[in-house]
């Protein structure tokens, strides 16, 4: 898969913006942030054939890794732009890839029923960063919300615990939730705010934050990447600035 054809990469009319949440967190809006987006997509599309469903995390879809040349260039892009505005003095290592929520509400496990977070396995001396670049131009294949805990964290952890460990009908039968994405706040979390997709918008936030896609309309999802929920979803781990 040569990606030749899509370089220069960033534009350098990008806006960047911070969004403050209502639990005093925050993440940041860039919008304009490709050169030429359409051209990321075009790649896409010329190999849907290696997209293959994620099997190692509860992203209810599909997804393909980019080419070694593009995460160099997005890995130099974030530590220029991005990680001066996060607890982060240097990037440690990084997953870019591209990603398409595909799978109806029927479908989903009870952890996809959730939001969830990014920093499994993070070390104390490490912080990790997420972000999400919309490549569709259909605002109504949805964005991302943002959520905070309502109970005690004891509670949290059995409720994850039960959400990998016990079937969909036993699992609402215990808690309550029925399934379906995520769109808003109900017994065990609070949401905090959210981002509207834009086209060629990109969305940068703490990766210990509790996130989840807001699919409002799961009929238009599917795995064509012209006019699916494509994304660029990227992990940033970072060792935290000096105290």
């Amino acid at each position: 898969m040569n990606s030749n054809s899509l370089r220069p990469f960033f534009s350098p009319h990008m806006r960047i913006e911070r969004l403050d949440l209502s639990s005093g967190q925050c993440c940041y809006v860039v919008d304009d942030v490709l050169l030429e987006p359409e051209r990321l997509v075009a790649w896409a599309d010329t190999c849907r054939s290696a997209f293959r469903p994620v099997d190692f995390s509860a992203y209810p879809g599909q997804f393909v890794m980019l080419p070694a040349d593009l995460d160099a260039a997005i890995g130099a892009w974030f530590t220029q732009y991005m990680r001066p505005l996060f607890d982060a003095r240097r990037l440690i290592r990084m997953h870019v890839r591209l990603s398409m929520v595909t799978l109806p509400p029927a479908a989903l496990r009870p952890a996809q029923w959730l939001c969830h977070s990014d920093h499994f396995g993070l070390e104390p001396a490490q912080s990790i960063q997420a972000s999400v670049l919309y490549l569709f131009k259909d605002p109504g294949l949805g964005g991302t919300g943002f959520y905070e805990p309502a109970r005690p964290a004891a509670e949290m952890r059995n409720l994850f615990g039960d959400a990998i460990q016990l079937s969909a009908d036993a699992f609402t039968e215990r808690h309550g939730i029925e399934a379906g994405y995520m769109l808003d706040s109900n017994r065990y979390f609070n949401r905090i705010g959210g981002v509207a997709a834009r086209w060629n918008r990109m969305v940068f936030y703490d990766g210990t934050l509790l996130h989840s896609g807001d699919i409002v309309a799961p009929e238009k999802l599917n795995n064509d990447p012209l006019s699916g929920r494509l994304t660029l979803n990227g992990f940033y781990t970072c060792r935290r600035r000096a105290s």
